[in-house]
């Protein structure tokens, strides 16, 4: 049977105290809505973008994009407010945002989920080693911290948020606040990346730790791959479009700008390269990314809340980007309490739709590919 979402196209609607809106987006959003990245790039060598997309229209008192009951809705995600509890997702991301703690507020409270604040002990925040001495702000990538932070708590709204702040977007300051985030949490959630580089392998011990979850967003340029969503000790998440049909869901495909391809410098995993798909990729052992998926798509965008003012404005946004969608399988993920590797993704406890329409310069293809991976978790379970 069809899902069914609610639509906001204008006036408020009434509900009763109890009731979470789900808004779905119009099939296409009016020409001056075409997306724009949150942090500009590529991003220059030995560095890092955030890949967190928005609508630039005006920001909101009131949200208009898909809300976390829609998302569990389309998904058949776990409901109730105790999905994650006992877990901690680290959210790692680059500078500071001010008024991080204040947004998770306002986002709970719009959409009736649990609060998770510094006094109850679900928020905390940390610069790179741990410390309370926070690095400046910055706009751009305090967007994407709400967007994180937000989302991994609607997905999850029983875990932990643990929120490391690196320096700089550079590598070294990025890869120092992996380390305290994995060994801090059991699902480390990542929504940057940036070119591949030659030493890159050198690098790929900060994203390993024993059972450790750890998420990459794949990007959003399309083909070839970046690092770190190329490690072989990460999940690299990629994007879709979500579907609706006056107001109804109504299929998941693959977002043009989601990012993929083969690495040029690490070796697939012997889960992955074992996997039947894979041998259709043409990676020829080396690892394909990415391995699975989420909505991405800005169009198809979730409702964010962010009061440090981002180019002039602050408020409710409309926002996606592969960056939405790696928080919200680090939250899934923890919602199962299982260590969600390349063995499990490529194994057979997951439930996946396969996103066999779409392509971001590859294909999206049944079973396995370059612009979905094995595609989206679906269902409560595990």
């Amino acid at each position: 049977m069809a899902r069914r979402v609610l639509t906001l196209l204008g006036a408020a609607m009434t509900l009763t105290a109890s009731a979470v809106v789900n808004q779905a987006p119009a099939s296409a959003a009016p020409p001056s809505w075409a997306a724009v990245p949150v942090c500009p790039g590529p991003a220059a060598p030995g560095t890092a973008r955030c890949h967190s997309w928005m609508l630039p229209k005006a920001a909101s008192t009131t949200p208009s994009g898909l809300s976390p009951a829609t998302i569990k809705d389309v998904y058949s995600f776990p409901t109730g407010s105790t999905p994650g509890q006992g877990q901690t997702i680290a959210i790692v991301d680059a500078y500071d945002d001010p008024t991080a703690a204040n947004d998770l507020a306002v986002f709970s409270t719009q959409f009736g989920l649990p609060d998770c604040t510094t006094a109850t002990g679900c928020f905390t925040k940390v610069n790179q080693q741990g410390g309370s001495k926070l690095p400046r702000a910055n706009a751009g990538w305090a967007l994407e911290i709400s967007l994180d932070i937000e989302w991994a708590h609607a997905i999850a709204p029983g875990a932990k948020i643990l929120l490391v702040e690196a320096n700089s977007a550079n590598f070294s300051d990025l890869t120092t606040a992996e380390v305290y985030a994995n060994t801090h949490a059991s699902y480390v959630s990542n929504s940057w990346g940036g070119s591949e580089f030659s030493g890159e392998t050198s690098d790929d011990a900060y994203f390993s730790h024993t059972g450790v979850s750890t998420f990459v967003a794949a990007g959003d340029a399309g083909l070839p791959a970046e690092y770190p969503s190329s490690s072989p000790n990460v999940i690299s998440v990629g994007g879709t479009t979500l579907n609706f049909s006056h107001g109804t869901f109504s299929s998941e495909t693959g977002w043009s700008k989601g990012g993929g391809g083969c690495s040029s410098y690490e070796k697939a995993t012997t889960a992955q390269s074992g996997f039947s798909g894979y041998a259709h990729v043409s990676c020829n052992g080396y690892r394909a990314t990415p391995d699975v998926a989420l909505d991405a798509d800005p169009q198809s965008g979730v409702s964010v809340y962010d009061s440090t003012k981002y180019q002039g404005r602050s408020g409710w946004e409309v926002v996606g980007g592969t960056s939405a969608a790696t928080p919200m399988w680090a939250a899934r993920s923890a919602d199962s309490g299982s260590v969600v590797n390349a063995a499990l993704v490529y194994g057979t406890s997951i439930t996946y739709r396969d996103i066999t329409v779409g392509n971001n310069g590859a294909p999206c293809l049944v079973g396995f590919d370059l612009c979905s991976g094995r595609g989206s978790w679906v269902g409560a379970k595990p």
